[in-house]
Protein backbone atom coordinates (compact mmCIF):
# COMPACT_ATOMS: atom_id res chain seq x y z
CA UNK A 1 0.00 0.00 0.00
CA UNK A 2 1.66 3.21 -1.15
CA UNK A 3 1.45 6.44 0.84
CA UNK A 4 1.87 10.02 -0.23
CA UNK A 5 4.52 12.32 1.15
CA UNK A 6 3.50 14.24 4.24
CA UNK A 7 2.34 13.34 7.74
CA UNK A 8 1.80 9.62 8.29
CA UNK A 9 -1.82 8.51 8.21
CA UNK A 10 -3.38 6.75 11.19
CA UNK A 11 -6.14 4.16 11.12
CA UNK A 12 -8.33 4.58 14.20
CA UNK A 13 -10.07 1.35 15.21
CA UNK A 14 -13.15 1.53 17.44
CA UNK A 15 -14.46 -1.90 18.46
CA UNK A 16 -15.36 -3.47 21.81
CA UNK A 17 -13.87 -6.82 20.71
CA UNK A 18 -10.24 -6.80 21.91
CA UNK A 19 -9.29 -9.77 19.71
CA UNK A 20 -10.50 -7.99 16.59
CA UNK A 21 -8.78 -4.76 17.62
CA UNK A 22 -5.51 -6.66 17.96
CA UNK A 23 -6.00 -8.48 14.65
CA UNK A 24 -6.76 -5.28 12.75
CA UNK A 25 -3.88 -3.43 14.38
CA UNK A 26 -1.53 -6.19 13.24
CA UNK A 27 -2.99 -6.14 9.73
CA UNK A 28 -2.51 -2.39 9.34
CA UNK A 29 0.99 -2.44 10.81
CA UNK A 30 1.91 -5.17 8.30
CA UNK A 31 1.45 -2.59 5.53
CA UNK A 32 3.23 0.17 7.47
CA UNK A 33 0.13 2.02 8.61
CA UNK A 34 0.06 3.58 12.05
CA UNK A 35 -2.92 2.48 14.10
CA UNK A 36 -4.60 3.36 17.38
CA UNK A 37 -7.36 1.23 18.87
CA UNK A 38 -10.22 2.09 21.23
CA UNK A 39 -12.83 -0.05 22.96
CA UNK A 40 -15.65 2.47 22.50
CA UNK A 41 -16.66 5.70 20.82
CA UNK A 42 -16.50 7.41 24.22
CA UNK A 43 -12.87 6.33 24.65
CA UNK A 44 -12.02 7.64 21.19
CA UNK A 45 -13.62 11.01 21.93
CA UNK A 46 -11.96 11.37 25.33
CA UNK A 47 -8.44 10.64 24.04
CA UNK A 48 -6.41 13.60 22.71
CA UNK A 49 -5.13 13.13 19.15
CA UNK A 50 -3.64 15.27 16.42
CA UNK A 51 -5.67 16.44 13.44
CA UNK A 52 -3.52 14.41 11.07
CA UNK A 53 -4.63 12.33 8.09
CA UNK A 54 -6.38 9.05 8.70
CA UNK A 55 -9.67 7.17 8.79
CA UNK A 56 -12.00 5.49 11.26
CA UNK A 57 -12.84 1.78 11.31
CA UNK A 58 -15.98 1.41 13.44
CA UNK A 59 -17.93 -1.57 14.68
CA UNK A 60 -21.67 -1.05 14.27
CA UNK A 61 -22.77 -2.82 17.44
CA UNK A 62 -21.02 -1.55 20.56
CA UNK A 63 -22.15 -0.84 24.13
CA UNK A 64 -23.19 2.77 24.57
CA UNK A 65 -22.92 4.78 21.37
CA UNK A 66 -23.21 2.49 18.34
CA UNK A 67 -21.03 2.85 15.27
CA UNK A 68 -23.94 4.14 13.18
CA UNK A 69 -24.94 6.71 15.80
CA UNK A 70 -21.32 7.77 16.22
CA UNK A 71 -20.97 8.16 12.46
CA UNK A 72 -24.03 10.42 12.44
CA UNK A 73 -22.48 12.67 15.10
CA UNK A 74 -18.98 13.01 13.65
CA UNK A 75 -19.48 16.13 11.52
CA UNK A 76 -21.15 17.95 14.40
CA UNK A 77 -18.16 17.08 16.56
CA UNK A 78 -15.79 18.57 13.98
CA UNK A 79 -14.37 15.16 13.06
CA UNK A 80 -14.07 14.71 9.30
CA UNK A 81 -12.26 11.38 9.11
CA UNK A 82 -13.70 8.98 6.50
CA UNK A 83 -15.52 6.03 8.06
CA UNK A 84 -15.48 2.29 7.38
CA UNK A 85 -18.18 0.36 9.23
CA UNK A 86 -18.06 -3.34 10.05
CA UNK A 87 -20.62 -5.64 11.60
CA UNK A 88 -21.33 -9.30 12.22
CA UNK A 89 -25.05 -8.72 11.76
CA UNK A 90 -25.34 -6.57 8.67
CA UNK A 91 -28.52 -6.08 6.72
CA UNK A 92 -29.44 -4.02 3.68
CA UNK A 93 -31.23 -1.15 5.49
CA UNK A 94 -28.28 -0.79 7.86
CA UNK A 95 -25.74 -0.70 5.03
CA UNK A 96 -27.87 1.78 3.06
CA UNK A 97 -28.06 4.07 6.10
CA UNK A 98 -24.29 3.88 6.55
CA UNK A 99 -23.51 4.63 2.91
CA UNK A 100 -26.01 7.50 2.74
CA UNK A 101 -24.28 8.99 5.77
CA UNK A 102 -21.02 8.96 3.83
CA UNK A 103 -19.33 5.72 4.86
CA UNK A 104 -16.54 4.62 2.53
CA UNK A 105 -17.48 0.96 2.94
CA UNK A 106 -19.65 -1.38 5.00
CA UNK A 107 -17.98 -4.74 5.68
CA UNK A 108 -19.71 -7.79 7.10
CA UNK A 109 -17.66 -10.00 9.42
CA UNK A 110 -15.85 -12.17 8.69
CA UNK A 111 -14.26 -10.15 5.89
CA UNK A 112 -11.11 -10.78 3.90
CA UNK A 113 -8.02 -8.88 4.95
CA UNK A 114 -7.69 -7.54 1.42
CA UNK A 115 -11.24 -6.17 1.50
CA UNK A 116 -10.41 -4.20 4.64
CA UNK A 117 -7.11 -2.97 3.19
CA UNK A 118 -8.88 -1.89 0.00
CA UNK A 119 -11.47 0.00 2.06
CA UNK A 120 -8.76 1.72 4.11
CA UNK A 121 -6.87 2.68 0.94
CA UNK A 122 -10.05 4.29 -0.44
CA UNK A 123 -10.73 6.04 2.88
CA UNK A 124 -7.22 7.49 3.11
CA UNK A 125 -7.45 8.68 -0.50
CA UNK A 126 -10.75 10.42 0.30
CA UNK A 127 -9.20 12.06 3.36
CA UNK A 128 -6.21 13.26 1.32
CA UNK A 129 -8.54 14.78 -1.28
CA UNK A 130 -10.55 16.61 1.40
CA UNK A 131 -7.41 17.97 3.03
CA UNK A 132 -6.11 19.13 -0.34
CA UNK A 133 -9.39 20.95 -1.03
CA UNK A 134 -9.31 22.55 2.42
CA UNK A 135 -5.72 23.69 1.92
CA UNK A 136 -6.55 25.14 -1.50
CA UNK A 137 -9.57 26.99 -0.14
CA UNK A 138 -7.52 28.46 2.70
CA UNK A 139 -4.90 29.64 0.20
CA UNK A 140 -7.65 31.33 -1.83
CA UNK A 141 -9.00 33.05 1.27
CA UNK A 142 -5.53 34.27 2.17
CA UNK A 143 -5.00 35.63 -1.35
CA UNK A 144 -8.41 37.32 -1.31
CA UNK A 145 -7.51 39.09 1.93
CA UNK A 146 -4.61 40.79 0.11
CA UNK A 147 -6.98 42.52 -2.34
CA UNK A 148 -7.78 46.17 -1.77
CA UNK A 149 -11.41 47.25 -1.39
CA UNK A 150 -11.43 48.47 -5.00
CA UNK A 151 -9.87 45.25 -6.27
CA UNK A 152 -12.56 43.27 -4.47
CA UNK A 153 -15.22 45.34 -6.22
CA UNK A 154 -13.60 44.62 -9.57
CA UNK A 155 -13.25 40.93 -8.67
CA UNK A 156 -16.96 40.79 -7.87
CA UNK A 157 -18.06 42.43 -11.11
CA UNK A 158 -15.59 40.59 -13.35
CA UNK A 159 -16.67 37.20 -12.02
CA UNK A 160 -20.32 38.23 -12.42
CA UNK A 161 -19.64 38.45 -16.16
CA UNK A 162 -19.43 42.22 -16.66
CA UNK A 163 -17.12 43.73 -19.27
CA UNK A 164 -14.43 46.25 -18.32
CA UNK A 165 -16.45 49.08 -19.86
CA UNK A 166 -19.53 48.15 -17.82
CA UNK A 167 -17.52 47.96 -14.60
CA UNK A 168 -15.94 51.33 -15.35
CA UNK A 169 -19.40 52.86 -15.68
CA UNK A 170 -20.62 51.30 -12.44
CA UNK A 171 -17.59 52.44 -10.44
CA UNK A 172 -17.19 55.79 -12.22
CA UNK A 173 -13.63 54.96 -13.27
CA UNK A 174 -11.82 54.85 -16.59
CA UNK A 175 -11.68 51.60 -18.50
CA UNK A 176 -7.87 51.58 -18.32
CA UNK A 177 -8.06 51.85 -14.52
CA UNK A 178 -10.38 48.84 -14.44
CA UNK A 179 -7.93 46.90 -16.60
CA UNK A 180 -5.14 47.69 -14.14
CA UNK A 181 -7.23 46.60 -11.15
CA UNK A 182 -8.27 43.47 -13.02
CA UNK A 183 -4.63 42.63 -13.67
CA UNK A 184 -3.84 43.07 -9.99
CA UNK A 185 -6.71 40.75 -9.06
CA UNK A 186 -5.55 38.06 -11.48
CA UNK A 187 -1.97 38.29 -10.20
CA UNK A 188 -2.80 38.29 -6.50
CA UNK A 189 -5.29 35.44 -6.84
CA UNK A 190 -2.84 33.56 -9.09
CA UNK A 191 -5.65 32.96 -11.57
CA UNK A 192 -4.51 31.87 -15.01
CA UNK A 193 -7.82 32.61 -16.72
CA UNK A 194 -11.18 34.27 -16.18
CA UNK A 195 -12.78 30.83 -15.86
CA UNK A 196 -10.40 29.97 -13.02
CA UNK A 197 -11.18 33.29 -11.31
CA UNK A 198 -14.91 32.53 -11.58
CA UNK A 199 -14.35 29.12 -9.96
CA UNK A 200 -12.46 30.84 -7.15
CA UNK A 201 -15.35 33.25 -6.59
CA UNK A 202 -17.75 30.32 -6.40
CA UNK A 203 -15.52 28.49 -3.92
CA UNK A 204 -15.24 31.61 -1.77
CA UNK A 205 -18.98 32.24 -1.89
CA UNK A 206 -18.55 35.64 -3.53
CA UNK A 207 -21.60 36.80 -5.45
CA UNK A 208 -23.32 40.09 -6.29
CA UNK A 209 -25.93 41.34 -3.80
Amino acid sequence: MSRRDGPAATVFIVDDDSDLRDALSGLFRSVDLATTAYASAAEFLSTPRSDGPGCLVLDVRMPGLSGLDFQAQLAGLGIHLPVILMTGHGDIPMSVRAMKAGAVDFLTKPFRDQDMLDAVTAALARDAERRSRDTGLQAMRTAYETLTAREREVFLHVTAGLMNKQIAGLLDLSEITIKIHRGHVMRKMEARSLAELVRMAQALGIAPD
